[in-house]
């Protein structure tokens, strides 16, 4: 049975080649391939292939990000598709994550797919190498926040943002005039994320110090940050956290 499959790059030419390599093993191309990783994103939610051909360097999202953001019971089977060398490769063979360099040579492609078809028919195994490449996606500093909105996804910068805050369990993403949901842990976004001039101002909560307005001291040393947000938000930073505030904003 064929194997359902997505090929995303930026590159024309590169999926262009991909396909043609492809149509010579049993894969079944999704249409219309994806060119960055918003459009991946809507058409692995869209069409579910069991197999995405993924390029790494991408405008906006890149593929470690894209990873990153799909849930476990959407991750297909991921195939690194880069221009890294063969020693930075080495990390990926490392943690069992099949890649292809560029330009793809067919010999290696070949391996790569004889994999492939080993791993679907082993639905156990397959989950344990989508959760790898979700793992080694995740050890990745940010450069941009995924949100998520009714229509789909937007990509924010890290400059856009206010701060983060975990409410009801989900933790949310704030701009100046809108908040977002995401899938991010706050504890794994303190670890990827700049610091300075992101901090932890409370347990549930992220700011970032080059989007406060105003501070008030408060009792016992803490601290009430009204942001640049159009409703002027208040975030109330611990006095665990207050010192590190102080230091950053040199109060």
């Amino acid at each position: 049975m064929p194997i359902s499959a997505l090929i995303v790059d930026d590159e024309a030419s590169a999926r262009s080649r991909l396909r043609k390599l492809l149509a010579t093993h049993p894969f079944d191309l999704i249409e219309g391939d994806a060119c960055d990783g918003l459009e991946a994103l809507q058409a692995i939610a869209t069409h579910r292939p069991q197999v995405v051909f993924l390029d790494i360097e991408m405008p906006g999202l890149g593929g470690f990000e894209l990873v990153e953001a799909l849930t476990p019971e959407k991750m297909p089977l991921i195939v690194f598709v880069t221009a890294y060398d063969e020693h930075a490769l080495a990390a990926f063979e490392a943690n069992a994550v099949a890649y292809l360099l560029k330009p793809v040579n067919e010999d290696r492609l070949a391996k790569v797919v004889s994999r492939l078809e080993q791993l679907v028919v082993r639905p156990d195994v397959a989950a344990a190498e989508a959760t790898r490449s979700s793992a080694l996606a995740g050890a990745k500093p940010l450069h941009h926040v995924l949100a998520l909105q009714r229509e789909g996804y937007r990509l924010i910068p890290l400059h856009e943002v206010c701060f983060f805050q975990v409410k009801d369990g989900v933790t949310h993403v704030a701009t100046a005039s809108a908040i977002y949901r995401t899938n991010y842990a706050i504890g794994d976004l303190e670890a990827r994320l700049p610091a300075p001039p992101f901090l932890r101002a409370h347990r549930a909560t992220i700011v970032n110090v080059d989007q406060v307005a105003t501070i008030s001291p408060m009792f016992k040393g803490a601290l009430v940050l009204t942001m640049k947000d159009s409703p002027a938000s208040e975030i109330q930073v611990s006095e665990r956290h207050a010192k590190r505030v102080r230091e950053l904003l040199q109060l």
